[in-house]
């Protein structure tokens, strides 16, 4: 069972908060997250398809920040069951994000698994 203290939750916090950071600061970051931030160009496209009603810019930061991380552990990393990716995601929403968020995070990361085509 997930805990607030399970080491993966912990490291997914830590990448979230520093690409969140790095949307205001372009700075050298860990190698996960220079990972996720090489890999920009697709995920944020796959983010305008998943939530085409919401422009990149218009994304909450902390939203957006816990999107890329999901996008990349979904198409790119393929670490982690989808399930999992994607509730972790929306725990990030509710401990982060605003009232809106978990719903929107789960919203959009269900549409880019329809568009992508990955089982869950």
């Amino acid at each position: 069972m997930k805990t607030s203290k399970d080491p993966r939750h912990l490291k997914r916090i830590t990448l979230m908060q520093e690409l969140f950071s790095w949307d205001f600061q372009k700075k050298d970051y860990s190698q996960d997250v220079t990972m996720v931030i090489d890999n920009l160009e697709k995920i944020d496209k796959l983010i305008r398809l998943s939530a085409p009603e919401r422009p990149i810019a218009e994304i909450n930061k902390i939203d957006l920040a816990i999107l890329r991380l999901a996008a990349f552990e979904l198409i790119i990393d393929r670490g982690a069951p989808p399930k999992v990716v994607i509730d972790e995601a929306v725990e990030l929403g509710k401990e982060y994000g605003s009232d809106s968020s978990p719903k929107f995070i789960n919203g959009a990361l269900g549409k880019l698994v329809e568009i992508e085509g990955i089982e869950t």
